[in-house]
């Protein structure tokens, strides 16, 4: 397998690439399909991350000044080599998370976007005039930039997600430090680079990876530092809580977008084919981790069964194995715990009398798509997020019933319907508790101009288009008294 050689990811901190602090310390990588070694990554400190934070810190007053036709270039010209980079990119994804290749390059491609898509709002941080009752006044909402934003971002979606963190809150001004996975910092290391090779100036993107034992105590000092002022997180609700308590302690500003049990329904006049093509491809693609796979199948019980025998004829044409190999659909999970867990899920709701329709088992270090029939809520499966190739089928009478059932979750990120009655469908898209609803497609999709967020336990705050600009920038008052006034103290 070719690989970026097995030298370390480094630092990059203040337009320097460097090793940990004190000592250099590095932690090893496994490819999830043999667990072999592929790679090392700078270990870093509660030192680096403070030295990180400094450094975004000393770059915010020259960028925050720069003409946003500068920051615009600067931006473009990072898309351009990260599209120039595509396949080596791609090929450090497959090693480090086991995707597909072309899974990395969809992610490559989608993050260029997300890199165009900030370089043109570079011109969006405006404000408006707001009339004011006081005479010869002129009062105006402005936005600024807010100063340093932490980006964290996971592993599973990484050269996207990574990007995402970054991309918009440079193009309004601010400077940034992502804090790389610990299961993919190579990866992330990439989109550091590109913005560092496309001539960014120093200090104004920096790069921490940490060993996973580290982890609470880089975010801690990233969080605390007081010189942070916005935190943004994609990843589990579980850690997200957490990221929020820290954030809450120190009054900071986060965004959130967290995990995801994502309902398709499919109503009785559905066309059945286009809802088993999409929910194989919203359940089964990059092994169901993604934070919007579609996780459960909301589904009139009139035409069930006829859905799930689509949907077993496609899940079965699936090829599962090696993520190297060309022909592969389905690669391995991230790591062995996580394979353990779902094949818990499955344990669980067959012992209680489900029926895996396909799939069910571990294949190595892989678990083939699993449709399962007969799913109650008294399964683990009903209520938890499987972060796998998981689609359980839930039968209905109604549509009323269907939003109720969609609804009977802590999520609340994606979804998405089915049906011929497009209106029909849109009154219960307006019913269903989620930040993201379809209608005839499928629950995994992202453009980087919509406005991308969740609900309830899957976090608030939202990336993409405008609604970037609530998140990143701070909005004032501030005001002109062309002419004297009067005040109450005045004498008369």
């Amino acid at each position: 397998m070719a690989t970026v050689d097995l030298a370390q990811q480094q630092l990059l901190i203040g337009g320097e690439w460097s090793a940990a602090r004190p000592d250099g310390a590095t932690y090893e990588q496994t490819f999830p399909f043999t667990g072999e070694t592929i790679g090392r990554a700078a270990a870093a400190t509660r030192e680096d991350a403070s030295a990180a934070v400094e450094a975004a810190h000393a770059a915010f007053a020259g960028w925050s000044a720069a003409a946003p036709a500068e920051r615009r270039a600067l931006l473009s010209k990072a898309a351009d080599l990260m599209q120039e980079r595509a396949e080596e990119i791609a090929q450090t994804v497959v090693e480090e998370t086991g995707g597909v290749f072309g899974w990395g390059m969809f992610n490559v491609a989608l993050a260029a976007g997300m890199l165009r898509e900030a370089a043109a709002q570079a011109y969006w941080v405006t404000g408006e005039v707001i009339p004011s009752d006081i005479p010869g006044k002129l009062a105006m909402g402005v936005r600024q930039p807010c100063g340093v934003v932490v980006g964290i971002a996971p592993w599973n979606a990484p050269v996207i997600l990574g990007t995402r963190a970054v991309a918009t809150p440079l193009a309004y001004g601010n400077t940034v430090v992502l804090k790389a996975s610990e299961l993919c910092p190579r990866t992330h290391g990439q989109i550091a680079r590109v913005l560092h090779d496309a001539g960014l100036p120093a200090g104004t993107v920096n790069l921490i990876t940490n060993a996973p034992e580290a982890a609470a105590d880089v975010v801690d000092e990233l969080i605390a530092h007081p010189l942070t002022r916005r935190i943004n997180f994609t990843g589990s609700s579980r850690v997200g809580r957490i990221i929020a308590e820290k954030a809450g302690r120190h009054l900071k500003r986060v965004l959130l977008e967290l995990g995801g049990k994502a309902p398709l329904i499919v109503l009785e006049d559905a066309d059945l084919d286009r809802a088993a093509a999409a929910a194989t491809f919203g359940a089964f693609f990059h092994q169901g981790q993604i934070c919007m796979s579609t996780e459960r199948l909301v589904v009139d019980r009139k035409v069930a069964d006829s859905l799930a025998q689509k949907i077993v004829e496609r899940a079965q044409a699936l090829p599962v194995g090696d993520p190297r190999a060309q022909t592969t659909a389905i690669g391995p999970m991230i790591n062995r715990a996580s394979l353990q867990r779902i094949k818990e899920l499955v344990d669980d709701a067959v012992a209680q009398g489900a029926t895996a329709l396909t799939g069910g088992q571990p294949d190595g270090p892989c678990f083939p798509p699993t449709l399962l029939s007969g799913i109650t809520p008294a399964m683990r499966l009903y209520g938890e997020e499987s972060f796998g190739p998981l689609l359980s089928i839930i039968e209905v009478d109604s549509p009323d019933e269907a939003v109720r059932v969609a609804n009977d979750t802590e999520y609340g990120l994606s979804a998405a319907i089915f049906s011929e009655n497009v209106p029909a469908a849109l009154e219960l898209a307006q019913r269903i508790e989620s930040g993201i609803c379809h209608i005839n497609d499928t629950t995994v999709q992202d453009e980087p101009q919509m406005p991308f967020g969740g609900v309830k336990a899957s976090g608030f705050g939202r990336f993409g288009g405008r609604a970037a600009l609530e998140e990143f920038t701070e909005l004032r008052w501030i005001s002109i008294q062309e002419r004297p006034r009067h005040y109450p103290t005045d004498p008369q």
